[in-house]
């Protein structure tokens, strides 16, 4: 499943393709439409003289994204050719795409085909949040996190969900501070890095967790301080060094990680030969555990530990940037 992080005012993708396909060629729509495609529209479609706009079809399957009354229509008349766009994405993003393509032009879903293509998506990509989700299905979010409460149980519950601005968000705040404050009892001597991948929180919530418990406060915050990193308040939760201006960002636990790594290396947007590369070296930089990082340091004999350390800093440096780079892009 791939990870296209873009806001639903920006779904619809562009530079695509056209061609002009046989019609024998194209599979039918993996369609969210319970009932199918309406007899009568794709007659009134069939009869007009002028040509019908290109469908669009998902290019590594040939399967009908938008556009089955039109390819009905044409099937009809007798036509053995038909314009098409195409669209290079991964199954998940044509279906979901078809969904918004249908809420926000032509014959709209009804209720329930909505319904339908929120739990379908809900089980492909449970780790979307619910605004996201609904945004996609043009349902409420309300709608959609009844329907996932309803779900429960049917999947692992992922410890964070990316949102509409791709962002990814740590779940249950207060559940995560208690996982933390059990990590340091266990482990005083734990780092940043390991209370907040074991607790499933970001880094700047188990620094906080932290601070209050060597402070001799509990972890929870007080009312007054709860507009802090979990609910939306002016703190940036470990807000990256050198970061695009306007972007906070959380740095996702090494599960969270583990769960958008092999989703991204299925996405066939990605499979490029810089793709390819750049998901190679993220695979081999993603180490989350800091003891493995520890081992590897003591690993290193002494007289070539400064300069080790001089290419690492570097090495960190080109990531930074890198990751600037790709923030600016998105603002």
């Amino acid at each position: 499943m791939g990870l296209q992080l873009v806001t639903a005012a920006a779904e619809e993708p562009a530079g695509r393709r056209r061609a002009t396909v046989p019609v024998d060629a194209l599979l039918d729509s993996d369609s969210p439409r319970i009932n199918g495609e309406d007899a009568e529209r794709v007659r009134m479609l069939a009869a007009l003289e002028s040509p019908l706009p290109p469908i669009l079809v998902h290019r590594a399957s040939m399967r009908v994204i938008d556009g089955m009354h039109r390819l009905k229509a044409v099937r009809l008349r007798g036509d053995d050719t038909i314009d098409v766009e195409f669209f290079e994405g991964g199954e998940v993003e044509a279906f979901t795409l078809a969904v918004w393509l249908n809420v926000t032009h032509g014959l709209p879903l009804s209720q329930a085909d909505r319904t339908a293509a929120a739990q379908r998506i809900l089980r492909a990509c449970p780790y979307w949040s619910d605004r996201r989700i609904a945004a996609k299905a043009g349902l409420s979010a309300g709608t959609v996190a009844a329907l996932r409460r309803r779900a429960a149980g049917q999947g692992e519950e992922p410890v964070a969900r990316v949102g509409r601005d791709g962002r990814v968000r740590p779940l249950r705040a207060t559940e995560g501070r208690l996982r933390a404050s059990q990590v340091i009892a266990a482990n005083p001597g734990a780092s940043l890095r390991q209370i907040a991948e074991q607790a499933g929180i970001a880094t700047a919530t188990a620094k906080d967790v932290r601070d209050r418990i060597r402070q001799g406060q509990g972890p929870l915050p007080s009312r007054a301080s709860e507009s802090g990193p979990e609910q939306g308040g002016s703190v940036a939760p470990d807000a990256l060094p050198g970061q695009a201006a306007g972007r906070p960002a959380t740095r996702p636990s090494a599960a969270t990680i583990g769960l958008l790594l092999p989703a991204m290396c299925k996405d066939p947007s990605l499979r490029t030969e810089a793709g390819r590369m750049l998901l190679r070296m993220l695979s081999v930089h993603s180490i989350g555990d800091e003891a493995k990082w520890l081992r590897l340091a003591r690993s290193v004999p002494g007289h070539r530990a400064d300069v080790l350390a001089q290419a690492a800093r570097r090495c960190a440096d080109h990531w930074l940037r890198f990751a600037n780079e790709l923030e600016s892009r998105g603002s």
